[in-house]
């Protein structure tokens, strides 16, 4: 609350005094756990030299000391940038490049707190519960046997319940308004405990609808006509996808965005085509990825990505096109082993695929691999020797944290949302040179190029984790194979529905890309559905629904008069988890 004092401000004394109150029932949980050891160490104490007891006592209060002041101090910067407190998500990133860019004096700053709360505390156990420890006398089996029943018991503030179901995060939840609240009351290092406990378990539950109830709303959701809306001059265009790294609607002018900040792209959209209604599907680029080239949605823990057992049976664009005689090829200027792209791009059947190793050591100068200018340029030789007819797929990366650019700066400040509008403008200015050079070439012509965003964002201000329009983004359809332009389709669609959009477009939509729809399609449904760390959110002409999985509770609820109306997007998260759990 004091690091987020911003946020703590927003909130009513009731509302923090709730949070702790609350909070407490966690608290009671992750000291049950803990004293489990103590507990036994001093049961086997009859028997036992004072010695060991002593010295067991302080290596494990050191131990737990060291890890969740550290547990504590990591979740103070995480949550920043998360949105959500400290569980076990950084284990899906063990061995690969941190997913979270981090100054140096920020570093500094954590690492100072993270020791001086563990020496404050060291320091209070020395003075306080040391030497009673040293002081205790020796005890017979009558006391053991006491002490043994008062360990036992201890299953009672760990478990939180006397009832079947034992305690979660959810029950410590208790605001419907500011989630801020909810998350104040969680005990981060009883969190990160659960959570890895459970790491490699995930299976979701199937329990929001009956089957019979899931399957009539999921296919009413996905009607279709067949017949679409013709945007192309020719049924076989070259066709390049490039997906920009947290480019939400707030950076495009004719979206509402941000004056200045993406000026090609801004006047680009007047060329073609502005699909002006486009949610992200979550907020991550490896939950991204799948859902633009696979049309599959993410998932509010995890990522399917992480389990090539899973993405191995996805539907890919890119074998689409394999299959309709197309070349294909992958162009990145990260890192390919970072959050398993390459086996999910292996999985893919991309024929050629470019990342940071395809470069010299002298461009990989950024935190993250190779700046977008370096990349564009490549891409752009790859695309001039390709054999056609090509689908092709790009990747930027400069956009990320840190944000720092090679390029004089054109947006000045040295907070975060500056640096971030401004290494968007060096990404934005790297597009307006691709395309320039793209017009003077021989497939111009022929070519359909999409422009999207690989997931929501909180900057510069649509923040809050479960806000509709930190998931909002761009679609630009732009090239010579376009049939109109200066047009904008506001029809409301989803990242998972680029994939049939485009197919119905060349071929026809693909009823394997279950969970996309053609939004250009006589019948298309008016929807979209996103998620953040375990919970949804879904939107239509009339509604805005936002869920909670772990408080179990509506955070948004407009539109939706009757329980009835809510069973749309019930089905949608039915059937994606049962789809996800066959997987």
């Amino acid at each position: 609350m004091a690091y987020y004092f911003d946020q703590t401000s927003a909130l009513g004394i009731s509302e923090i005094i709730l949070a702790m109150l609350n909070g407490l029932r966690l608290d009671l949980s992750a000291t049950g756990y803990f004293l489990l050891i103590p507990g036994l160490l001093l049961t086997a104490s009859p028997f036992l030299q004072n010695k060991i007891i002593r010295v067991g006592f302080h290596t494990y209060t050191s131990i737990l000391l060291l890890l969740c002041s550290f547990i504590l101090t990591l979740d103070l910067e995480m949550y920043k940038h998360w949105g959500f407190r400290l569980d076990a998500t950084p284990l899906l990133y063990i061995g690969q490049d941190t997913t979270i860019a981090i100054d140096g004096l920020a570093i500094t700053v954590l690492i100072l707190m993270w020791l001086l709360i563990f020496g404050a505390f060291i320091y209070l156990y020395t003075k306080l519960i040391y030497p009673k420890l040293a002081g205790l006398k020796p005890s017979n089996w009558k006391t053991a046997l006491i002490q043994l029943f008062l360990t036992a018991f201890l299953i009672l503030p760990i478990r939180g319940s006397l009832g079947v179901a034992p305690i979660n995060v959810g029950t410590v939840y208790f605001d419907n308004e500011h989630i801020f609240a909810n998350h104040t009351a969680i005990n981060v290092v009883w969190n990160t405990g659960y959570a890895v406990s459970k790491f490699n378990r995930l299976h979701y539950p199937e329990n929001y609808l009956d089957k019979e109830t899931t399957d009539k709303y999921f296919k009413e959701l996905y009607a279709a006509s067949g017949e679409t809306i013709p945007l192309l001059n020719t049924s076989q265009p070259n066709v390049i996808i490039i997906i920009l790294e947290s480019f939400t609607y707030r950076l495009i002018e004719p979206l509402g965005g941000v004056p200045g900040v993406a000026p090609e792209l801004s006047a680009l959209s007047k060329e073609g085509v502005l699909f002006d209604h486009m949610y992200a599907s979550g907020d991550r680029t490896d939950k991204g990825i799948v859902s633009v080239l696979s049309g599959y949605p993410a998932q509010p823990k995890g990522s399917i990505i992480k389990y090539p057992k899973k993405t191995q049976s996805l539907p890919y664009l890119s074998k689409k096109f394999n299959q309709m005689g197309y070349s294909s090829s992958f162009t990145y200027g990260g890192n390919i082993n970072f959050a398993n792209f390459r086996s999910y791009l292996s999985n893919a059947g991309f024929e050629n695929t470019t990342h940071s190793g395809s470069f010299p050591d002298s461009l990989n100068s950024s935190k993250w691999g190779v700046h977008d200018g370096y990349v564009f340029d490549k891409f752009l030789q790859e695309t001039n020797a390709a054999q056609k007819p090509f689908f092709k797929v790009m990747l930027t990366l400069s956009s990320h944290e840190p944000f720092d650019v090679p390029m004089e700066t054109a947006i000045e400040g040295e907070d975060d949302i500056s640096k971030f509008l401004n290494s968007a403008h060096y990404t934005d200015k790297c597009i307006g040179k691709f395309i320039e050079e793209a017009k003077k070439t021989d497939w111009w012509n022929n070519t359909l190029i999409v422009f999207t965003a690989d997931h929501g964002h909180p900057m510069p201000d649509n923040q809050g984790l479960a806000n509709p329009r930190r998931f909002k983004i761009p679609m630009i359809w732009l090239g010579g194979a376009l049939n109109v332009k200066d047009t904008v389709i506001s029809e409301i669609g989803s990242q998972t529905d680029i994939a049939n959009t485009i197919l119905a477009q060349v071929d026809k939509q693909d009823p394997e890309f279950t969970f996309s729809q053609n939004i250009l399609d006589k019948n298309h449904h008016d929807f979209a559905v996103f998620v953040f760390n375990n919970g949804y959110g879904y939107v239509d002409e009339k509604q805005e629904l936002i869920y909670d999985n772990t408080g179990k509770r509506y955070l948004t609820k407009e539109g939706a008069e009757t329980e009835e109306l809510l069973w749309p997007s019930m089905a949608f998260m039915q059937h994606l988890y049962s789809d996800y759990n066959k997987r």
